[in-house]
């Protein structure tokens, strides 16, 4: 399933990125391209992320591979979540 849309409103919730979020694309770089996307904003992204889909993400996890596009956060978040369905 494709969490692309969700994963887009967490971002331009945390961020404040309003209408500049429709411009955004799984090819959209995150991580150095928007100003507002700093250390604290990566924490309370992984935090929404996790509350939103009812998942578990380790700090050994996470590197700026991960946040590198919306397309990589998508990926890491999907596999995320179906490693939780397999349970």
């Amino acid at each position: 399933m494709d969490h692309t849309i969700e994963i887009k409103q967490i971002l331009s919730d945390v961020l404040g990125l309003n209408e500049r979020i429709n411009s955004m694309t799984t090819d959209t770089f995150l991580l150095g391209n928007i100003p507002e996307f700093d250390s604290v904003a990566v924490v309370t992204v992984i935090l929404a992320l996790e509350k939103k889909f009812s998942i578990s993400i380790n700090n050994d996890e996470i590197s700026a591979q991960t946040f590198q596009t919306l397309g990589t956060l998508v990926n890491f978040v999907e596999k995320k979540i179906a490693a939780k369905n397999k349970r």
